[in-house]
């Protein structure tokens, strides 16, 4: 059965169809770790890890390389402001590396509670910074570089399609936007590589072009290429991502090879919040640690993001992540229902076919652009149809590969890792010693997990 995907660069849906068959490289432009990455963020990592299980379940060996942006990503997503990490070390009074450190543990924390599967590559970007150093030095020999003072700079005239990812109207767009920063660029779409001539930067190399750090795009295109080669199948991102970061990607690709990298370009939608983009300025950002201070299973996200397609977006709010616990939970108490039937009735022909129906259904709905909602619909469809019990627990095991709700599993029987546990017992006894400080750090570090502590009266 055929795969078709919506890819932004031929702004029309293709059937997929890999570079090498069996095999497919995927690229997914991950955090910038200066701050919390919030369920915003996280709605995209679980439609494309939706995606990595799909190939998966086909039977592709699937490669997932995913970057950690740790330097070079200003506060304008241009060539303006402040380094984001640097900035994030400004206000918490830690280290740029403390920073990155802190941040890409609550990441990995967050993956790991909405069920997200670890990339096979998750590379951070100043362990790259020779690749990254190369990728330029490709570049700049090949007549697409010049120099400023602030630095080297890419030369989007050299690219005749820099405005056709994107679609870009250059004539419109807000001329000295970037030329603020360095007014000896020849355009203002024109983008660093190399920022040199900084030096109140904390995070510095040395280059061939002098000391400095690099743009934020060139990492992408560096990591991408190290870990998946020069041409790939896919490359994931936000729609934000669309006019600036992979329309520099793709540019700069060009620069270093003659041709872009990615075959196929995917860009999702964002989830907002009571209709407002969620985002830490406006103080609605909320995080998966969240769901579960007020009492959710973080999984009742995943299933609420499961219920919109990629490209639609997601309009969040309490009441809709009330519903989708509940349906969460009917359908877990379902399929522990289905377990503890052992009886097995003979299958009929007609309920074969049916079987069969709903396997190539709910990858038909899959297939099509990642059609999550209408794959949750079969898989209702299907636990409430007149098959045998036992034929839909296999199918429901089977479709959760794809989805990640850990269907088999109730809230009750979800095991408690022995570190936690060894935390717990560690706490009660500083709470009967009334070592009630050191009780509330251990606390803390527990809530930090993702696990609530309810107290019960010391006697």
């Amino acid at each position: 059965m055929d795969i078709y995907l919506f890819n932004t660069l031929t702004k029309k849906k293709e059937k997929f169809v890999p570079i090498k068959k069996g095999d497919v490289g995927i690229y997914s432009c991950g955090p910038t770790v200066y701050w919390n990455q919030h369920i915003g963020h996280m709605y995209a990592y679980v439609q494309w890890d939706t995606l990595v299980r799909l190939f998966r379940y086909l039977g592709n060996d699937v490669k997932w390389v995913m970057n950690l942006t740790d330097v070079g990503h200003m506060t304008s997503d241009e060539d303006a402001g402040e380094d984001k990490m640097e900035k994030g070390a400004k206000r918490e009074g830690i280290s740029v590396w403390q920073i990155a450190d802190k941040y890409i543990d609550q990441f990995k924390q967050s993956l790991e509670l909405l069920n997200i599967k670890m990339p096979d590559v998750l590379c951070k970007a100043t362990d790259n910074i020779n690749e990254q150093i190369e990728l330029i030095k490709k570049i700049e020999a090949n007549g697409f570089t010049y120099k400023t003072k602030t630095g080297i700079v890419f030369d989007t005239s050299k690219f005749p399609d820099y405005a056709k990812f994107a679609r870009l109207n250059l004539e419109e767009q807000e001329v000295g936007a970037r030329t603020e920063v360095d007014l000896e660029k020849k355009s203002p779409w024109d983008f660093l590589l190399w920022v040199t001539n900084q030096p109140n930067h904390i995070m510095q190399w040395d280059s061939p072009w002098g000391k400095g750090f690099p743009g934020w795009h060139i990492e992408c295109t560096a990591m991408s290429t190290k870990y998946l080669g020069k041409t790939f199948d896919i490359h994931t991102g936000g729609k934000e991502h669309i006019p600036v970061h992979h329309t520099n990607e793709i540019a700069q690709a060009y620069g270093a090879f003659g041709h872009q990298t990615a075959n196929y370009w995917l860009h999702n939608e964002w989830l907002v919040i009571d209709g407002e983009k969620m985002s830490k300025s406006l103080g609605n950002n909320v995080l998966a640690t969240d769901l579960i201070e007020k009492g959710y299973d973080p999984l009742s996200l995943r299933y609420l993001i499961l219920t919109s397609h990629y490209k639609t977006g997601l309009n969040f709010t309490w009441e809709s992540l009330e519903a989708s616990q509940i349906a969460l939970e009917k359908l877990r108490s379902l399929v522990v229902s289905l377990k503890g039937e052992k009886e097995r009735n003979v299958l009929s022909k007609e309920k074969n076919i049916k079987i069969q129906e709903f396997r190539e259904k709910f990858l038909k709905a899959l297939n099509d652009d990642l059609n999550t909602p209408q794959a949750l619909a079969v898989l209702w469809e299907m636990v409430k149809s007149n098959i045998p019990s036992e034929d839909k627990y296999n199918l429901v095991l089977s479709f959760d590969e794809v989805l990640g709700l850990k269907l088999n599993t109730s809230l009750k029987d979800m095991e408690i890792p022995d570190e936690i546990k060894k935390l717990l017992e560690k706490r009660n006894t500083l709470r009967k010693e009334g070592k009630f400080e050191e009780a509330d750090r251990i606390r803390e570090e527990i809530e930090g997990s993702g696990f609530n502590v309810e107290d019960e009266k010391i006697y």
